[in-house]
């Protein structure tokens, strides 16, 4: 069943990690590292004690640094480096080594990218191919929950959606890494990560800082689904639902969204025993104990506005900014009854782009990548490179097992030819 733009399919993205925290009783399995006191742009931390540089990347003999990055609305991100392979070569912090920042989707966080062996995992091959690697993690999941002035029990702190990591997180972090580096950046994102980039370079924002993007599993418009649950969450309406009812942040964690998710698994239909398959598609190419180790990571916490947002985009059909929903409010917000629209043929026409998308992808649907791709069709011949990988889905792309040899030889070569 393809679903139209009328309806929420997009919601489906945060269900289908949170009803596999709710069917199979998985818990977090980390938790935060000490951090020193952030100065205006952020300070480099001691070694840590836990977090993402002690668990999954100094065990595998590579150097890694954590850093807190504030936005200028006062969000206190988490963002590590690992400026060198696991051969050292050169060990000189990543000094003239191109620098490369890779972002996550939503309800994950950067451990997402780390889940393989060392071999197989995107950031540590990037680093052992002489890259300084930079790895986000946006406001609201575990390592980025802090703020200069709100505590996470406000429900201010859960003001936001994607547009403000459109506007604050994803330039606070390539400034940082820019004053560090002193370089253009590299920029790879996947799902929601790859949609902040484009409404971003849409903007003019990112211009000056980046290089090249190479985008996985890319999302730009959410109109086509096909998934039982999806269909369920569609008549649940469960976004506007749950912001309405004061529900701000949209833990998976939490009683209230576990309660709803145990709601629609009782549909008719829907099948909470292979949601993998049922909400990204048939993966070709994922381990059992990657995925094991996936659900003992994620899924993350994140605003419920974000959820909500993402929702108006497939019911609208429209890359658009957060909709309030009452004329008055988006007139308050943006001086017009309707929320502006991210165009995305406003980006540089020169500007290099990888995009790589699966034919089984039941999120980052090929439909709606023709569409994504149709924005683009007047880029300048050889700016931007497609690859289409048709035994693919959503998260093969992250945690595929042949992923270094499908996708990842592919994103080197073309930062590569970027140098």
């Amino acid at each position: 069943m393809i679903m139209s733009a009328s309806s929420f399919p997009s919601l489906a993205l945060g269900c289908f990690l949170l009803v596999l925290v709710v069917e199979l009783h998985v818990a977090l399995g980390l938790s935060r590292g000490s951090m020193l006191d952030v100065g205006s742009g952020g300070t480099v931390a001691p070694p840590v004690t836990s977090g993402i540089c002690a668990s999954s990347v100094v065990i595998y003999g590579y150097k890694c640094q954590e850093f807190d990055v504030v936005t200028p609305d006062g969000y206190i991100l988490s963002v590590q480096r690992i400026p060198e392979g696991r051969a050292g070569g050169g060990g000189s912090g990543g000094t003239n080594k191109q620098p490369v920042l890779i972002q996550h989707g939503v309800l994950v966080d950067g451990m997402t990218w780390l889940l393989n062996p060392p071999e197989q995992d995107l950031p540590l091959i990037l680093a052992d191919n002489g890259f300084d690697v930079w790895i986000a993690n946006t406001r609201g999941t575990r390592f980025s929950r802090r703020h200069t002035s709100l505590d996470p029990a406000n429900a201010d702190f859960w003001d936001w959606s994607w547009d403000e990591v459109v506007q604050f997180d994803v330039p606070a972090v390539l400034d940082f890494i820019h004053g560090k580096t002193g370089q253009k950046i590299d920029y790879v994102g996947h799902s929601m990560g790859t949609l902040v980039a484009l409404a971003s370079l849409s903007e003019g924002k990112l211009v000056d800082k980046l290089q090249s993007a190479a985008l996985l599993s890319p999302i730009a418009y959410l109109s086509h689904m096909t998934t039982a649950l999806g269909v369920a969450a569609v008549k649940a309406f469960v976004g506007e639902m749950v912001k309405l009812a004061g529900l701000v942040e949209f833990d998976p964690k939490g009683e209230p969204v576990a309660n709803f998710l145990q709601a629609l698994c009782a549909n008719p239909g829907v099948n909470c025993y292979d949601l993998l398959a049922a909400l990204t598609g048939k993966n070709c190419c994922l381990n059992v104990s990657t995925v094991d180790l996936f659900l003992k990571n994620e899924p993350q916490p994140t605003s419920t506005k974000n959820m909500v947002h993402l929702a108006q985009i497939a019911r609208d059909g429209v890359l658009a900014k957060y909709n309030y929903g009452i004329p008055g409010f988006n007139v308050m917000h943006y001086g017009d009854v309707r929320p502006p629209v991210y165009n995305l043929s406003n980006i540089p026409r020169d500007f290099p782009i990888f995009l790589s998308y699966g034919g089984k992808d039941a999120l980052s649907d090929p439909k709606d990548v023709q569409r994504l791709l149709d924005s683009l069709k007047l880029h300048d011949v050889g700016k931007l490179t497609i690859q289409f990988l048709e035994n693919y889905a959503h998260a093969d792309f992250i945690m595929g097992v042949n992923a270094k040899d499908v996708v990842y030889s592919q994103v080197l070569s073309f930062f590569k030819n970027q140098q």
